[in-house]
């Protein structure tokens, strides 16, 4: 995959911030996990237990809970589908590098044409993540589900201050 470069922080229109802190980070992923070795892809370096490869598939799954079975109310099979039986984020043996990275990219995709065929004001719709419209968020501001600490809008989104996950893809370390 190609570099992408982070987001000016002068970028006045939200939506193409949050596209562009999304496609920056999933780009930083990408170049972080190409060329390392399967053995490290599948292995973790983190107390959490994580792997790398646990990783992307839990990125490419969350966007798909948060943008098409939350936003838009897609029913998707498998909405938890980078998890175990108990929670945790699980990789097959089946799986691929290749595989994973392919859905994470192609993920973006679909999220980039959800995110700018919407409006900032709209509310995500019922049926899919939300049962009432009470409880379906508006699109324009978000809690960081790591964080769990802040607001998150297009303008803070995905900053290293703001989110443990961009902290990590700024590092010079790997994953």
């Amino acid at each position: 995959m190609e570099k992408v470069h982070k987001p000016s922080r002068e970028l006045s229109d939200a939506k193409q911030l949050l596209l562009g802190y999304l496609d920056y980070y999933r780009s930083v992923v990408g170049r972080k996990v190409e060329g390392l070795p399967e053995s490290e892809l599948r292995a973790s370096p983190l107390p959490s237990g994580w792997t790398p490869l646990e990783l992307i598939k839990h990125l490419t799954y969350m966007e798909r809970r948060w943008f098409r079975w939350g936003f838009l109310a897609e029913q998707l099979e498998t909405p938890r589908g980078d998890e175990d039986g108990s929670g945790r984020w699980h990789v097959g043996d089946s799986e691929t590098p290749a595989e994973l990275l392919k859905a994470l990219y192609a993920g973006g995709t679909r999220t980039r044409a959800i995110v700018e065929g919407a409006d900032l004001a709209d509310r995500a719709a019922v049926g899919g993540r939300f049962s009432e419209v009470t409880s379906a968020p508006l699109s324009h501001g978000r809690w960081c589900k790591s964080c769990k600490s802040m607001p998150v809008t297009p303008a803070t989104w995905m900053r290293p201050e703001n989110c443990w996950m961009a902290s990590w893809a700024n590092s010079e370390a790997p994953p």
